[in-house]
């Protein structure tokens, strides 16, 4: 059967979900075969995430619905440019990621490849979906399986912090239950299309409960993209676990901001009546502090986990600065800046993994210790990712920083946001230095043997890399690309029209 053209965006959930099926019905005991399945299966991911990437670059804006059933009653996925980056950003990351695994990493517990295919699964289906609900199903996907990645290998340390992670994610996921309740108690739908109609419309006896609903709802994505004070449960998570589990976290931290970018630039977005920006008065602020929290955290890192852990909560305040301004000149930088964290960041947590590998006994301690194997590559790939996450010159973490300045000139807030993203770039700088000097100057002479890092491992990280260098080069194309994903987000009739057709009227404008 071949697929219409709009039935492609299905694929992404599809794709992962049979090929994780598969790896572990036929594949359990196979490891090698594994390897095989599950790269042939993510390159081909990237090429699907590239079709619809070309497709939503005309501007149209796609529905699909399962079972032909009418929005709002069925499941509907809904494909738009913003969507379609996210897919990309994922898959090529998830290709780097399984990359580097297939060097060893994989085999030091059970399952691996099926279970980041099943992350895939609920990653993609967040992105794509049109539906309230079903963007809980899709988290739960995600998180279970991340669940697994997580405690991958197994070990005392990584078992404290996967139960840390698992208790705060199910708590958030009750507190998701409870505002999805409120929102369908009073408007009779969880469609993000029917709810961007009906949410102007409701009466002033209901919005106070509504309004409840909106911000439990806010509560819960803050708390995936590691907002302060949510944020406390990150730091051990992502530097107790693996270094590839820890680089596809990456993304995940991505879907909070996502989420917050849906739900409150459509369905609470300027237009909704007395709900109007109902998240707005807190993203700013939590976003500071989340930002100071970060990069303290990360001068006072004694790993180099740790260090990459706490770059990824300044780096989450930095970019929910930018999207907290709920413009579309905020969106669009925030937008240029997520993709550069999330490769950089991807980068710097496999780098740890190659040095925590390289050092022996020393592990990625920050402590003078003998030479590793092929020091002087690891340490050039570590400084390359440390000046894109710190924001220095020439790499995509500047020119995504002076975006963000730029655009929160508008802001009344614009001297905090200035003067906070310059200090903690000038703190940032002082500790990735420090790290590196101990990691790579400070090296004594090897007392035995050090094997080089594995072909793999290196492979994964020089990908992710490049593609930051490419980033960085595609600035202005790319610029121009995401601030129509920033208008197109914004526009509330568009994307209704799309879902629920184009006879149905909007209050309130666009």
């Amino acid at each position: 059967m071949i697929l219409a053209r709009d039935q492609l965006m299905i694929l992404p959930v599809l794709l992962p979900a049979m090929t994780a099926a598969f790896l572990v019905l036929a594949l359990r005991h196979h490891l090698r075969r594994q390897r095989i399945v599950s790269i042939a299966a993510t390159g081909l991911l990237v090429v699907l995430a590239a079709i619809l990437f070309a497709q939503a670059a005309d501007g149209t804006i796609r529905a699909y619905r399962l079972g032909d059933w009418p929005a709002p009653f069925g499941i509907t996925l809904v494909l738009d440019r913003l969507s379609a980056t996210m897919l990309l950003l994922t898959a090529v990351l998830a290709l780097g990621v399984v990359l580097y695994a297939a060097g060893g990493v994989d085999g030091r517990g059970r399952h691996f490849h099926p279970l980041l295919q099943f992350q895939l699964m609920g990653i993609n289906g967040a992105f794509l979906t049109g539906d309230v609900f079903n963007l809980f199903v899709f988290f739960e996907v995600m998180l279970i399986a991340s669940y697994g990645l997580m405690l991958h290998g197994g070990g005392p340390v990584r078992l404290k912090a996967g139960f840390q992670y698992v208790a705060i994610n199910l708590l958030a996921s009750t507190v998701f239950l409870v505002a999805v309740g409120l929102i369908y108690a009073v408007t009779g739908t969880l469609s993000m299309a029917d709810l961007a109609v009906k949410v102007p419309q409701v009466a002033a006896a209901d919005a106070a409960l509504l309004k409840t609903g909106a911000l439990l709802l806010f509560l819960v994505f803050a708390t995936k993209a590691a907002l302060v004070p949510l944020h406390w449960w990150l730091p051990a998570t992502y530097a107790g676990t693996s270094a590839p589990a820890a680089a596809m976290f990456m993304i995940m931290t991505k879907v909070g901001a996502y989420a917050i970018v849906r739900v409150y630039g459509l369905v609470f977005g300027a237009d909704a009546g007395p709900l109007a920006l109902a998240a707005a008065p807190f993203v700013l602020p939590a976003a500071l502090a989340t930002l100071v929290v970060g990069t303290v955290g990360l001068l006072g890192s004694r790993t180099l986990r740790d260090l990459s852990a706490f770059a990824v909560i300044a780096s989450m305040g930095t970019l929910l600065i930018a999207l907290g301004l709920f413009d579309a000149a905020g969106f669009a930088a925030g937008f240029y800046y997520l993709v550069h964290s999330t490769l950089a960041g991807g980068a710097l947590f496999l780098v740890a993994g190659l040095v925590q590998e390289g050092r022996g006994a020393a592990s990625d301690r920050l402590v003078p210790a003998p030479q590793m194997g092929a020091e002087t590559l690891i340490g050039g790939l570590f400084f390359l990712a440390a000046i894109a996450l710190v924001g220095l010159p020439p790499l995509s973490g500047f020119l995504g920083k002076v975006m963000i300045l730029q655009a929160a000139q508008a802001s009344s807030w614009w001297p905090f946001i200035w003067a906070l993203i310059l200090a903690a770039s000038l703190v940032m700088t002082f500790g990735f230095a420090r790290a590196g000097s101990v990691l790579f100057w400070a090296s004594g002479p090897t007392t035995g043997e050090r094997p080089p890092p594995p072909a793999a491992g290196l492979a994964a990280v020089v990908l992710l890399l490049a593609l930051t260098v490419g980033w960085t080069l595609a600035a202005g194309p790319a610029m121009e690309a995401l601030e129509a994903t920033a208008r197109q987000a914004l526009d509330r009739a568009a994307y209704v029209g799309a879902v629920l057709g184009p006879d149905v009227r909007l209050a309130g404008g666009n």
